[in-house]
């Protein structure tokens, strides 16, 4: 986002971006493989609180 303060204004599209493209990759395959990365933690992470859960009702259940 540009500064409203400045009035320069860059003399072609993508000027500010690098020759390799553009300083982050934010819409393209990185963001898509943050996604799936998350995914997979979110996933597993939900199915071990769930495994705990499900042994702490289980051993609680033998002290009857």
């Amino acid at each position: 986002m540009a500064d409203p303060a400045t009035t320069a204004t860059p003399t072609a599209v993508g000027a500010a971006d690098t020759a390799t493209g553009p300083k982050t990759m934010d819409a393209g395959k990185w963001a898509n493989k943050r996604v799936y990365l998350r995914l997979v933690i979110y996933t597993a992470g939900i199915h071990a609180f769930a495994g705990f859960i499900m042994l702490l009702f289980e051993l609680g259940s033998r002290n009857k």
